[in-house]
């Protein structure tokens, strides 16, 4: 059976991109006699907005876009906020760890003691030699968690290239200094989008993940973590941006990319 999604994060009122990509997802799976399911991607905790989930479900009833699974349509593939789902991306990422396709990296202090969010790209060099020479790594996710000081970051083979196949475009070869060793846990048992995102498709049962094109650069450590795990990789429509009418990029100072804006 086809299956498709969207993962908003409840972080305030739905950007207008969030329902172009549910009128995709939406489409396929109805047209293919499939399901469409919609799953809260709630782990960034200081962004997270009291009441946004229910609002962009409120979206989607009143754009018709209303999904076949959710948090308040419940299914045998629960739960669907992602907050609620840490023990299962412990377990996977104890696997990789164990499988030696993951490593710990030390959590960098910036100035003043401060510790330094290290989710996105920082210079993995400067990690590495930290930890191999002036500290002991843990040696599970739960001893991570407790010490607060170590992120957990993706292998990435440096010698190959990676291939990934879109529906739309057909083949992308990425060389493999396109690739970084994305962080896929933080320091507070956490997953990032990477991680969350490859475990709850594959739990899930989705088997065409239609999202924007801005992601394209990640659908590499996506297609790895796939391989890393021996699950089949779902198939990837990688859409264009959503744009004014002469092909600018949508700007919330023209207000239109609330979803109150059309609703009013």
């Amino acid at each position: 059976m086809v299956r498709t999604r969207i993962a908003p994060s409840p972080t305030g009122y739905p950007h207008i991109g969030t329902i172009y990509q549910a009128l995709f997802n939406y489409a396929f799976a109805h047209k293919h006699n499939g399901q469409f399911l919609v799953r809260i991607e709630d782990t960034d905790r200081a962004r997270f907005v009291k009441g946004a989930e229910e609002v962009i479900l409120d979206a989607l009833d009143w754009f018709g876009l209303s999904e076949d699974e959710s948090v308040r349509k419940v299914g045998k593939f629960g739960p669907y906020r992602q907050s609620e789902r840490l023990a299962i991306y412990h377990k996977y990422a104890q696997e990789l760890v164990d499988r030696d396709l993951a490593y710990f990296a030390y959590y960098l202090k910036a100035d003043a003691g401060q510790k330094k969010d290290y989710t996105h790209n920082p210079s993995t060099d400067s990690e590495k030699k930290i930890a191999e020479t002036s500290e002991t790594p843990p040696k599970t996710i739960e001893e991570m968690i407790t010490r607060g000081d170590w992120i957990l970051r993706m292998r990435v083979d440096k010698s190959r290239e990676v291939v990934v196949h879109d529906e739309i475009r057909g083949e992308i070869t990425f060389a493999p200094e396109q690739v970084t060793e994305q962080v896929i846990l933080k320091s507070d048992g956490y997953p990032t989008y990477h991680l969350a995102a490859v475990v709850d498709d594959h739990e899930m049962g989705i088997t065409h993940i239609v999202r924007g094109e801005e992601w394209i650069s990640s659908a590499p450590k996506h297609v790895l973590l796939y391989q890393y795990f021996g699950w089949e990789v779902p198939l990837f429509f990688h859409t264009p941006l959503l744009r004014n009418p002469d092909k600018s990029k949508l700007s919330k100072r023209h207000g239109h990319t609330d979803v109150r804006w059309y609703q009013e």
